[in-house]
């Protein structure tokens, strides 16, 4: 009938066998996104007082930040309130924003690493043009390209699952929805979906993955140039922080989307803890991470730390 073709709502996966444990793991992921919001906003607020880190690189920074706060909050909060109140059910609409978000603010942040390591780049291999390259209105206009690039390539991906009919099971595969997942319950032909998925995933992360190992290469042949060991530690270990942060981004989107080509046969608590280290992980590890490799964040914590205690 007509509501099996359009149905009013999908059902979040549970991990089989596990139900009774989903209590603590809801209080893990929740002390996890606590962690995610606290550091995100420690470091917006940190760059925002501190003048020396009134710089491109740290204005990406603070964009980051947002984008890890959006992402996080547009998923967990859902998580929680199906592991703890058990709430399975999403609403196709909310489903299909849900999705849209998680997307677009993935190609969203995939664009600001790129624009970061340019700025790495420039900084490294042209550093007296840096300044007139990299200007704040420069890396303003940069975010709105960001911002206006995730959304068009994924504005696309719920349109084209909004006609489609759903005939077959309403159980996803994770406790929030990709768009991959919901396209595999449609009871229709899929193709344009799929290769429109497929083409705008290449064309954003898969392309902004490229340019990011170029400009390292290119950074990397700039820095062996250098005369000593020194020197050329010293220098390269200012993209150290970045590279850490590529790596937390890139790692668990590409072993997602390996879990979800090629491992149908996994057990469905591998699918799970793919989904939710690729929603979680990059916004817990981004504040450390740079927290740790700059001085002036660290110096703000300590001085924070210091008055609170006073």
């Amino acid at each position: 009938n007509s509501s099996d073709l359009s149905p009013p709502f999908f059902i979040l996966a549970s991990i089989p066998g596990l139900e009774a444990a989903h209590f603590w793991m809801a209080i893990f992921l929740c002390s996890m996104y606590i962690l995610a919001v606290t550091g995100n906003c420690v470091v917006l607020i940190i760059v925002k007082m501190e003048p020396s880190l009134h710089a491109p690189m740290y204005f990406f920074l603070c964009m980051l930040a947002t984008i890890d706060l959006a992402l996080s909050t547009s998923t967990v909060p859902r998580v929680l309130s199906f592991y703890w109140f058990n709430t399975r059910e999403i609403s196709f609409g909310a489903c299909l924003v849900q999705m849209f978000l998680i997307h677009t603010l993935s190609a969203i942040e995939s664009t600001v690493l790129l624009a970061m390591a340019m700025d790495r780049y420039v900084a490294i291999c042209h550093p007296l043009r840096h300044a007139a390259i990299l200007t704040n209105a420069a890396t303003v206009k940069i975010g709105l390209v960001a911002m206006a690039r995730g959304v068009l390539f994924f504005l696309p991906l719920p349109l084209l699952l909004l006609p489609l009919p759903f005939c077959r099971s309403r159980m996803l595969s994770h406790s929030f929805c990709l768009h991959q997942d919901v396209m595999n319950l449609a009871c229709a032909n899929t193709t344009p979906s799929m290769v429109y998925g497929l083409t705008a995933i290449l064309l954003v992360m898969g392309l902004d993955a490229i340019l990011i190992c170029l400009s390292y290469v290119l950074i990397l042949k700039s820095v062996l140039r250098l005369a000593s060991w020194k020197e050329r530690l010293k220098v390269f270990s200012t993209c150290v922080a970045h590279i850490c942060v590529v790596l937390a981004f890139y790692v668990p989107l590409i072993g997602l989307s390996v879990v979800h080509r090629f491992g149908k046969d996994l057990a469905p608590l591998v699918r799970i803890i793919m989904g939710n280290i690729y929603i979680l992980v990059p916004a817990v590890l981004n504040p450390i991470i740079y927290g740790v490799r700059t001085k002036q964040i660290q110096r703000r914590i300590l001085n924070l730390i210091h008055i609170s205690n006073d």
